[in-house]
């Protein structure tokens, strides 16, 4: 099994604009795919039922690769897309979020036919990841943008009231990067407060979803150097993973301590992390 990890390029990080690919033990094996249709990549997501690996592309487009980094589905380019992150929803479609129209939107999974707004554009002022709850909510980070825009916040939406979302937590210490479900049920989102402050405080914070509140901090300690945390994924050890510049991060989770980094990589700026076999 090996960690992918997006490496953000220009404005988004000066790394690498690259799918990396390491293995378990952290060495760094190169690009998993090289095709220029892969442009300062940014979500992944796993279809587990087909097992290829869904990519957000900078180039305006949605990518489905198979285990041996071929591309096999491909949306087009589709004008001011700007995709962020990405995830399966219980309906089995693929959702991304757009960072300019500021909202969700649905693909089929053979992205073979056009998006469509799962919640309304304008929703928050910058989605900074999301993820649907066990009751079927949507989840979504309300972070700041790279032009200072934005709150710092999380909303919760019910399907059938997709244009109320529902300010669930207003924690004056966060300010999310990403977030996803824990196998609790909770909410777990990557937080550097204030944002892109030289002397920032970087954590990863566990909600409950029930009224907000903050269950745990996790914090790197001396065991990492965590700056600038991005993509969060529970690895098949059960371990949280993060992905930050430079390094990747592991957690345990159930302790609620640092393990440590898992992959070393100057210039990585990481965006989003999966395992992928």
């Amino acid at each position: 099994m090996l960690i992918l990890v997006t490496s953000a390029s220009g404005i988004n990080g000066n790394g690498y604009g690259a799918l990396l690919a390491f293995k378990r033990d952290g060495t760094l094996i190169g690009p998993f795919n090289d095709d220029s249709r892969i442009v300062d990549p940014r979500g992944l997501a796993v279809d587990q039922k087909e097992g290829l690996l869904f990519l957000n592309s900078g180039a305006d487009r949605v990518l489905a690769l198979g285990p041996n980094g071929t591309i096999v589905r491909d949306t087009g380019p589709i004008a001011r897309l700007n995709p962020g992150g990405g995830t399966f929803g219980p309906d089995g479609r693929y959702y991304v979020g757009l960072r300019s129209a500021r909202t969700v939107m649905a693909f089929p999974v053979l992205l073979d036919a056009a998006g469509e707004h799962f919640v309304p554009p304008g929703i928050v002022p910058f989605p900074r990841g999301f993820a649907f709850g066990h009751d079927g909510r949507l989840f979504l980070a309300s972070g700041i943008g790279p032009n200072g825009e934005g709150d710092n916040a999380i909303v919760a939406i019910t399907p059938s009231e997709g244009t109320r979302p529902f300010r669930l937590v207003s924690d004056p210490d966060l300010s999310p990067l990403d977030l996803l479900i824990a196998p609790n049920g909770n909410v777990v989102v990557s937080s550097e407060h204030p944002f892109g402050a030289a002397d920032a405080v970087t954590s990863v914070r566990e909600y409950d979803t029930t009224d907000g509140r903050i269950v745990r901090v996790f914090s790197a300690t001396k065991l990492a150097e965590f700056r600038k945390p991005r993509g969060l994924r529970f690895g098949p050890d059960g371990h949280l993973y993060c992905v930050a510049q430079d390094e990747v991060v592991a957690f345990d989770f159930a302790k609620g301590a640092c393990l440590g980094t898992v992959v070393q990589l100057q210039r990585l700026n990481g965006q989003a992390l999966e395992f992928f076999e």
